[in-house]
């Protein structure tokens, strides 16, 4: 009787560890769902930033200001009969 009762106690130890450090157990799964808590984050940022571009896209699909604004910001240019001011900081 007390070696199936040490038999059993093995197997008790046993199964306990395969279920904390075996693969699967409780530490991958914890590792895992941090992972996973982690890619949700990163995708939604992500799919913020594509919102943002998709949005982009449609004005410069519907009209011609996105346009406009996009060649003086970034390219310096102004309409024909518009008036450039620059104005300097005293610094």
């Amino acid at each position: 009787m007390k070696r199936f009762a040490l038999v059993l106690s093995l197997l008790l130890v046993a199964i306990q560890y395969r279920l904390w450090n075996g693969d699967g157990g409780i530490h991958a799964v914890q590792r895992l769902e941090g992972q996973l808590a982690g890619q949700y984050a990163q995708n939604e940022q992500l799919k913020r930033r594509n919102q943002g571009l998709y949005a982009e896209i449609r004005d410069l699909h519907s009209g011609t200001e996105a346009i406009e604004e996009r060649a003086r910001n970034e390219l310096g240019m102004i309409k024909e009969g518009e008036t450039f001011f620059r104005i300097v900081d005293a610094d």
